[in-house]
């Protein structure tokens, strides 16, 4: 049988011979192993660490690791009837629009205990797993006092340089309305004609469109962008790491991660039992020793593990959280595939 632990990803395919070559390795591949799919980089790194490895060693079971692009690649797994993983972890418009389109197990919350969440993150098929915002950075060599608005960000005079934004348009369209003047409590439902067309406006002087959240840390560390829209958990590693960058919550996009299982996995309650571990208070408290993102089961908080300054500096702090603006999973869960044909079109012109 596989020792019980986490696998990376580099060692998945040795593990998966190694198992093949014992007498009973299929039994424990199929009774004893999931596959979880995470984002890469410093967050996986950390929530390895504070989630996954601590999951595998309670249930006495191994997890493989592999990264995710996001829904297409579930979608496309899902279509093909070969699903590699057995839980996901995706944005939650991805969550949303994959709910929309079946592409998810029903959650079964006779196992998973939802007491702690916000019923906006608790749905059929997904669960909120953590809080992230897309804030806007700058390079501290650049600038004394950086962009403090996504207007200011969209103002190339005032701030000039080298500027970097998500290649998707969720969190970036609603950045586009708020340079539009667009109040935040006013986003949705999101106005797309508008959208875009402030989109037109910085899309000249986009240096990087960046599509995965280790890309856009590289970004930061390596100094190739002056100005950036990213997951401000990836801008403080890259910040604790002595990358000359400082951000602000001002306008950021409060968004949820969560998690799933793709519909026909061959191991559903094994990673029902997983999920509901992972998703624990006691397993989300540790996230935020290792990276600055807020745990979704609120009842985290109350275990003793997050100290009071921790908790200042994650994005779910009340006076942090109340200067940003909520990303609606339910609007992109309605209109997420309008949104991404458009987008193409525009990314692509």
């Amino acid at each position: 049988m596989l020792r019980s632990g986490l696998i990376s990803r580099t060692t998945y395919r040795a593990a998966l011979l190694v198992a093949c070559a014992t007498m009973f390795a299929n039994t424990a591949l199929a009774q004893d192993t999931i596959t979880i799919a995470s984002w890469g980089g410093n967050y996986q790194e950390a929530l390895s660490k504070a989630i996954w490895q601590p999951t595998a060693e309670k249930l006495g079971i191994t997890i493989l690791e592999d990264t995710t692009n996001g829904l297409a690649d579930v979608r496309a797994q899902v279509s093909a009837n070969s699903v590699l993983w057995d839980i996901t972890e995706l944005t939650i418009d991805g969550c949303a629009q994959g709910e929309a389109e079946g592409l998810f197990e029903d959650l079964d919350y006779s196992v998973i205990d939802k007491s702690g969440f916000d019923p906006a993150v608790v749905q059929r098929t997904y669960i909120g797993l953590n809080y992230y915002s897309n804030v806007i950075g700058w390079n501290k060599d650049k600038f004394k006092e950086g962009p403090q608005s996504w207007a200011d960000f969209w103002d190339v005079e005032k701030f000039p340089g080298r500027r970097s934004l998500r290649n998707d348009p969720a969190e970036v369209l609603e950045a586009a309305l708020l340079a539009d003047g667009v109040a935040p409590d006013q986003l949705y439902p999101l106005d797309l004609d508008r959208a875009f067309k402030s989109l037109e406006k910085i899309k000249p002087h986009i240096s990087v469109w960046w599509s995965s959240g280790a890309q856009s840390a590289q970004l930061v560390a390596d100094g190739e962008v002056d100005l950036i829209g990213a997951w401000n958990g990836r801008i403080s590693a890259a910040i604790k790491s002595g990358a000359p960058f400082d951000f602000t919550f001002n306008q950021g996009l409060l968004i949820a991660d969560c998690l799933v299982i793709p519909k026909g996995v061959k191991n559903k309650d094994l990673a029902m039992k997983a999920l509901a571990t992972a998703v624990s208070a006691e397993m989300l408290a540790n996230l935020p020793q290792y990276i600055d993102y807020g745990p979704a089961n609120l009842k985290a908080y109350e275990t003793g593990k997050i100290t009071p300054e921790i908790a200042k500096t994650l994005n779910t702090a009340p006076e942090n959280a109340a200067k940003q603006a909520v990303v609606r999973g339910d609007w992109w869960g309605k209109h997420g595939a309008e949104a991404r044909e458009r987008w193409a079109q525009f990314i692509n012109q």
